[in-house]
């Protein structure tokens, strides 16, 4: 029959159909005959849409930034979205209106005010380094969004893949990310130095009180031998002093000895004393008889002395120095 049309769908589509202006038929996955001169279809896909989006905002220091990434949402009330949208569809199922390609566009108008709000109270360096709280923060802001509950879409999901900032702040990022890297390098190699110097150090150290140590025990050895060589050098200095005072003992005994002696003898002619000392050479004798004459001298008118008397006296002192000086010498 001319105008009877069949129509199929999956359950990922929510079909409305309308006939005469009225609504006879709707629900997802539907599958019905209809006359298509007097009837009305609408589709609503029920599935997941990506729609990525790239905002170029001001920072709060007035510098640009592009934020980059992607909004996934789905329809969840059909009723809703198709009395703000038009869905209707045309035998060959084409879409009537652009509206559906609208809907992304539409639903990328709250995150955009989200982000612009976000990135006007950030810096540029800190909102490069911030892209978890912007998720938080626009998707928070979503929840509450009066065009996403009356569009009956919800938000799945929501990534910022980059945050740019202009081409030359870019170049002046990474001069000075490259000044930080030189930075810590330097200082890496200034605490690798410091430390090789410290060690080095600390082995100085080490050294050094070992070698105090080393001095300090020779010290202590060294005053401990001068301890004992000064024990002996008073030890010798008392036996010295001892031996002196003995010896002054026995001098003192000795003298005093003669002494008596002397004091016994004082009164003995010398005669005696000579007589007593056992003296036996003729020639002693004969001096001693001289003497004896001597003092009797006024008593003795003429002494005459031969001259074989005088050789018997001094002969025997000649003839033992001539065979001194006829002795060959060595």
């Amino acid at each position: 029959m001319i105008g009877i049309r069949y129509l199929k769908t999956p359950p990922t589509t929510f079909v409305f159909h309308y006939v005469g202006g009225q609504l006879k038929r709707k629900g997802p996955g539907l599958s019905f005959f209809y006359f298509s001169p007097i009837s009305e279809i609408l589709k609503v896909p029920l599935t997941s849409t990506t729609v990525p989006f790239a905002f170029n905002e001001v920072t709060a220091d007035f510098q640009d930034a592009l934020i980059q990434g992607e909004l996934t949402y789905r329809i969840v009330d059909a009723d809703r979205v198709t009395q703000v949208l038009d869905f209707n569809v045309d035998a060959a199922g084409r879409y009537r209106s652009d509206d559906p390609s609208k809907l992304s566009e539409r639903l990328l108008n709250p995150p955009q005010t989200l982000v612009r709000s976000f990135t006007l109270r950030r810096k540029l360096r800190d909102l490069m380094t911030s892209s978890d709280a912007l998720i938080e923060h626009v998707l928070a802001g979503l929840k509450s969004s009066e065009l996403i509950a009356t569009l009956g879409v919800e938000v799945m999901d929501l990534n910022v893949f980059a945050i740019r900032p202009s081409p030359e702040m870019s170049k002046a990022f990474q001069a000075d990310a490259r000044e930080e890297l030189l930075r810590k390098a330097d200082e890496a190699i200034y605490a690798r130095r410091n430390a090789a110097v410290e060690l080095e150090r600390q082995i100085k150290e080490n050294e050094l009180r070992t070698e105090i140590a080393v001095e300090q025990k020779k010290r202590e050895v060294r005053e401990t031998k001068m301890a004992a060589d000064i024990a002996v050098e008073e030890q010798r200095a008392a036996w010295v002093d001892h031996k002196v005072a003995n010896e002054r003992k026995e001098a003192e005994a000795r003298a005093y000895g003669l002494k008596a002696l002397v004091e016994a003898l004082k009164e003995t002619d010398w005669k005696t004393l000579t007589a007593a000392g056992g003296l036996t050479d003729p020639r002693m004798n004969i001096a001693l008889a001289f003497r004896e004459l001597a003092d009797k001298a006024e008593k003795i008118g003429t002494l005459n002395v031969t001259p074989d008397l005088l050789d018997s006296l001094i002969g025997e002192k000649d003839t033992k120095a001539r065979k001194r000086q006829s002795e060959p010498r060595p």
